[in-house]
């Protein structure tokens, strides 16, 4: 069964993502619409809709667009069939350090968001009097 093809702006509302966050995404290598339609609009699959929610969900954690297009490129070989068990565990090995970097970024976040937890905690405390 074929993938549904979208449109950009279809595909920017079920991302959260802008059309210029979409166009730059294409523009620096990290995406390419599946098709074009016969008018040139771009047109693009849930397999691309994936892609794009995993640069989306990288943002948060502070991943360059590079360490994006690395983890995409470990991504893409990985599921192509032409890839030997040796070039395979390599890329596993790869793909291991990211997730390593991603459990100790989201700890560091989750770090953060304790400390404004207690600090908005605070502001709603009444203030001490003074007499």
């Amino acid at each position: 069964m074929a993938d549904q093809q979208m449109q950009i702006g279809e595909v920017a509302e079920r991302t959260g993502l802008s059309l210029r966050t979409i166009r730059h995404y294409e523009e620096v290598g990290l995406l390419a619409p599946s098709a074009r339609s016969k008018g040139g609009f771009r047109l693009y699959t849930e397999t691309d809709i994936m892609r794009l929610m995993t640069i989306r969900r990288m943002k948060p954690l502070n991943f360059s667009l590079e360490e994006a297009r690395e983890l995409l490129d470990i991504l893409d070989a990985l599921q192509k069939t032409g890839t030997t068990g040796e070039d395979r565990q390599q890329l596993r090995g790869r793909l291991d350090t990211y997730r390593q970097v991603t459990d100790a970024r989201c700890e560091a976040l989750r770090a953060r968001l304790e400390m404004a937890e207690h600090f908005a905690a605070s502001l709603h405390q009444k203030p001490p009097t003074r007499d």
